[in-house]
């Protein structure tokens, strides 16, 4: 049966699951005075649901909702609440309990205490029955980690009643994310959610891609069980102490010499394959612009974001007082150093990506070098992110060493942003609707001029890679 655009929305009205409430009611008064007005908004929203997820860009106080949420919850239900929570970010949500009057201590494996931590990679370790909430820290990891671990997740706490998914940058060139947070959620399987909003077009997973008439209806339909925002004022609150310094996004482009390869010019493409390759040819080139901007700002903080071990083996030669963390580090020395450095312990810090971009705050630091870009436009974002989040002071630097050899990782980059900006203007209409008690409708797309009107106002505190939106 063929379906025209209205019959086809009808469709998929008729077919859309709606979220369960499944939470309890609390008085504003009975939530942490500490908080910000929209903060106690979305506790109170999240509680209500039972089971929701919290997209708030970094630096809006993920932290202290979600220790609120737990006390919350382990208060009214008698029994603990367990967080998972990326490496070395389990010592900054105890200091940030501490200061919020909000205790919480390591996972101790017994109901002796109401809220507990752990790391993610402990979870095997975890008696889950005990807890009546868990709360997922940076739950964007949740695509990161793949068959048995992923499914680990989901099953240990599939009848556990209370459940919170905290994270900024919900992937939206990646519908497995979502699928997965709803999944979690207990609100729609992944299959059902790809099979009802999205469309195959080829072989790979990857390329699962919305469909053309679904696109508000699936945003309403995310905007029942969670919400998203970039600042306080895109739900309707006050920006009273979230207006955030400039951030200069400065791009050195390194030339590359000839190479011997029977063209005229190198090759301007790079693909996943030969990336790591192409990382060794230009590492000495870029490497050096690393140590030419460290020596310009004598005393500053810096981090230096690496690819590969054998770039932060050279740096640390280079550069006399840099501490590197790397991936063959224990446990307990990535978490000791990577607070030591939040602390100022130490002025340069040289790590990957995958490593510390996750829930970590450095607004100690306002200088961060990428040593090369790859094709992850979510974690350039979280990284920059460690310093530019609100309650930073100065102006960020973000210094970005390309080279002439990798245009398209930064066109793929710019793609990726666009996509995101989208998800973040669908999702914010979709839930002020929903809480205007309004209905979302696809007969009225948006127009061109709306679209950039909306991007240009939000530019202001958001990474700058893209510079017009288009109408596809």
């Amino acid at each position: 049966m063929t379906y025209n655009k209205n019959q086809y929305i009808d469709f998929l009205s008729n077919k859309k699951k709606t979220h369960v409430i499944s939470g309890f009611e609390v008085n504003e008064s009975d939530l942490n005075s500490q908080m910000f007005e929209f903060q106690k908004f979305i506790v109170k929203r999240s509680l209500k649901a039972g089971k929701y997820a919290i997209f708030a860009d970094c630096g809006l106080g993920k932290t202290l909702m979600q220790l609120e949420w737990a006390s919350q919850v382990s208060l009214y239900t008698g029994k603990p609440v367990l967080i998972l929570s990326p490496l070395a970010v389990s010592g900054q949500t105890i200091k940030e309990g501490q200061k919020f009057n909000i205790p919480v201590c390591k996972y101790t494996g017994q109901n002796n205490h109401p809220i507990q931590i752990t790391n993610y990679e402990q979870l095997e370790n975890v008696n889950t029955s005990i807890f009546s909430g868990v709360v997922l820290d940076e739950s964007s990891i949740l695509k990161n980690f793949e068959g048995s671990t992923k499914k680990l997740i989901i099953d240990r706490f599939l009848k556990t009643p209370y459940k919170l998914a905290c994270t900024a940058t919900p992937s939206p060139n990646d519908p497995m994310e979502l699928g997965n947070h709803a999944e979690f959620l207990d609100v729609m399987s992944r299959n059902e959610m790809l099979a009802m909003y999205f469309v195959h077009d080829g072989g790979e997973t990857s390329k699962w891609r919305l469909k053309g008439h679904a696109v508000k209806l699936f945003y309403q339909f995310v905007g029942t069980w969670a919400i998203m925002l970039n600042k306080p004022s895109d739900i309707g609150f006050k920006m009273d102490g979230y207006c955030l310094p400039s951030l200069n996004l400065i791009d050195n482009q390194i030339k590359t010499p000839k190479r011997d390869n029977g063209s005229l010019f190198n090759d301007a493409v790079i693909s996943a394959t030969n990336f790591n390759q192409e990382l060794r040819i230009t590492k000495f080139e870029r490497l050096d612009e690393v140590k030419r901007i460290i020596d310009s700002e004598p005393g500053e903080n810096f981090i230096i974001w690496i690819k590969q071990n054998e770039e932060g083996e050279l740096l640390r030669k280079m550069i006399s007082d840099a501490v590197e963390v790397s991936g063959s580090d224990s446990p307990e020395y990535k978490e000791k150093t990577l607070l030591a450095f939040a602390n100022n312990e130490f002025r340069i810090l040289i790590t990957k990506t995958k490593i510390a971009s996750f829930g970590m705050n450095y607004q100690n630091c306002h200088n961060q070098i990428f040593a090369s870009l790859d094709f992850s436009f979510e974690g350039l974002y979280q990284a920059i992110r460690r310093s530019y989040r609100f309650g930073q002071k100065s102006e960020v630097n973000i210094y970005m060493i390309t080279t002439d050899t990798m245009t398209n990782v930064i066109q793929s980059i710019n793609e990726k942003q666009k996509q995101f900006e989208i998800m973040q203007y669908e999702m914010s209409k979709a839930i002020n609707a929903n809480l205007n008690g309004q209905s979302l409708t696809t007969s009225n797309f948006d127009t061109k001029e709306e679209k950039n009107e909306w991007y240009h106002i939000k530019r202001g505190d958001c990474v700058q890679l893209i510079t017009e939106v288009d109408d596809n």
